[in-house]
């Protein structure tokens, strides 16, 4: 996250397992950064708040993924819909694509 831009969304992909080689996992962590100042050792610290995360499940190496009921607003169009849920499937998609993050 920027100076700019207080919230992010941190991406992991996890590779599949000796028990199930075609199984991709990404994982998305929404949160909100705080800058603050530690006086004693005079530094910037950092804070992630309101962090949330999500995990898209694929079983066939990337191709499609699952995800639970959508539980936040990702999309902004002010209800927790199908379209939230779209817009995560398609982030974790997308990201499990790039292959040198």
């Amino acid at each position: 996250m920027s100076s700019y831009n207080q919230r992010g969304i941190f991406l992991q992909l996890m590779r599949a397992s000796i028990v199930s080689p075609k199984e991709v996992r990404v994982s998305m962590q929404f949160a909100l950064k705080e800058e603050g100042y530690d006086p004693e050792n005079r530094a910037v610290t950092y804070a992630l708040l309101d962090s949330s995360t999500r995990e898209a499940v694929s079983n066939d190496g990337g191709m499609t993924f699952t995800l639970g009921a959508a539980s936040a607003d990702v999309d902004g169009d002010g209800d927790i819909d199908a379209q939230d849920k779209a817009v995560l499937l398609a982030l974790a998609s997308a990201y499990s694509k790039i292959v040198k993050p």
